[in-house]
């Protein structure tokens, strides 16, 4: 092979290198940019609740959890109205800050749990509830009735085992919905129809499930048939959602 001709090998090879080396470096950018637009998505981007969440927000509001101050933070950037109360209880029930959020839907009253567990709630409420309510019913939820959120208690009330999350008020258990028209909608009565009812009802446990580290609802066990589940339990990578 003459002198020309593997110089124009070679020549194509680096040709080819560059190229790809350019379209790595355009993807990158690419990249970049999807990540600046959509921060539910960018593992670096600030925390705040007002974001469409994406990949990235379940993981950072567990997070949360070990660190009350920043969640805090969080709240206040997000413009949620919120109240901290004193720590209270010892051992694995000590509730650190526990937070009761000011203007959420709650019946009978909003109940204190932990920041984490209150931002994801307001994220659940705003871009999950509320949005699935105006599209399947064409009007708000006007209330969200609960069945409580403390509970000094081991995982089924056993006496031994692990501690529930609802020992440090991690977990809240959410029983039904009112809408504005006086309609009420419970897992207890709807859970297995075929209607809006249902429907609306399963999209509240799916977009729980972009926000909470644990989402069990009915189809999980019968101690579940009449309430969702959720805390922000770590889980590594991932959360549980049934």
């Amino acid at each position: 092979m003459n002198w020309s001709i593997r110089r124009s090998i070679g020549k194509l090879r680096w040709d080819r290198y560059a190229l790809l080396a350019l379209l790595c470096f355009a993807a990158a950018i690419g990249g970049w940019n999807w990540l600046q637009d959509n921060p539910g998505s960018n593992p670096w981007a600030p925390l705040d609740l007002r974001d469409p969440p994406g990949w990235a927000t379940e993981r950072k509001l567990v997070s949360l959890r070990e660190n009350p101050a920043q969640c805090r933070a969080v709240l206040e950037r997000s413009a949620v109205a919120f109240s901290t109360l004193p720590s209270a209880g010892e051992g694995p029930c000590r509730r650190a800050d526990p937070t009761r959020l000011e203007q959420f839907p709650f019946t009978p009253s909003s109940p204190a749990t932990s920041c984490a567990v209150a931002a994801g709630l307001e994220i659940w409420l705003e871009q999950g509830v509320q949005p699935a309510a105006r599209e399947i019913y064409g009007q708000k939820v006007a209330g969200i009735e609960h069945l409580g959120a403390y509970n000094c208690r081991r995982i089924y009330g056993a006496d031994e085992g692990p501690w529930s999350e609802h020992a440090t008020a991690n977990a809240i258990d959410i029983a039904a919905f009112v809408l504005e028209d006086g309609s009420r909608i419970s897992l207890l009565n709807n859970w297995d129809d075929q209607d809006d009812d249902a429907k609306f009802l399963r999209r509240g446990r799916d977009t729980a499930c972009d926000v909470f580290g644990t989402v069990l609802s009915p189809d999980y066990n019968a101690a579940h048939r009449d309430h969702f589940h959720f805390d922000q339990k770590g889980w590594g990578f991932g959360g549980a959602c049934r």
